[in-house]
């Protein structure tokens, strides 16, 4: 199993920040490949710039990938390869916190395993995952997939599972749950053993901060 020395998970709704989404040919990073990445750069809750390409993987495109995303061989055969994209997407990026959704699990590690594979260069930037923020800010919700909590804020999902319609999606997305974090006064501490968000819970002798990785991470705090 890969040891992946990635940026750390954190909470918090900052005003600059670059939303990025992956396409790959399976949920495997050790097995699949990106075939299409895009982002959008954020200043002051605007954006101001985007990246995207498709990707070329080298490989055939398996039906199961294409059904989700649309993406074909026939698409691919002309784009980059990933050391290309690589180079340029981490030109993008900077040392900025990247916003995305899922990506503690799944787009942190695919681009962590690509930069490195391309450069030996490890990618250190700090994340926020939406998951989780939306998991906290909206208990009500049954699913959350990225397309329930656009629903949800009634932002359009026309293009969902393509790269670039994703992050205008997140972005949008993000925005929303940061204002409704920031209104309940569940922006708080840092984590100091996964660098996820200490937020306050209620426990049989009191209150306390408790990180909202639980139960992947039980790092719990007296207030």
């Amino acid at each position: 199993m890969r040891i992946r020395n990635k940026g750390k998970r954190i909470g918090g709704y900052p005003a600059d920040y670059i939303v990025f989404d992956l396409e790959t040919t399976g949920v495997n990073p050790d097995m699949d490949d990106i075939i299409e990445i895009s982002a959008l750069k954020v200043q002051g809750h605007k954006v101001t710039g985007e990246y995207s390409s498709l990707v070329n993987p080298g490989r055939h495109i398996p039906a199961g990938a294409t059904a989700v995303n649309g993406i074909t061989d026939e698409m691919v055969k002309d784009a980059p390869d990933i050391k290309t994209v690589m180079a340029d997407f981490l030109e993008f990026i900077g040392d900025g916190v990247l916003v995305g959704h899922n990506i503690h699990t799944f787009d942190t590690n695919f681009i962590y395993d690509a930069a490195w594979d391309a450069f030996g260069k490890e990618i250190g930037n700090d994340y926020i995952d939406t998951l989780y923020m939306a998991r906290r800010c909206l208990p009500e919700l049954s699913h959350y997939k990225l397309t329930d909590i656009a629903g949800h804020f009634r932002i359009e999902t026309k293009g969902a599972h393509r790269a670039m319609a994703d992050c205008l999606m997140n972005q949008k997305c993000f925005e929303e749950l940061g204002k409704l974090q920031k209104d309940a006064g569940e922006e708080g501490p840092a984590c100091p053993k996964c660098g996820g968000m200490l937020i306050r819970r209620k426990g049989r002798f009191g209150e306390f901060y408790g990180c909202d990785s639980f139960p992947r991470c039980r790092f719990t705090r007296n207030i």
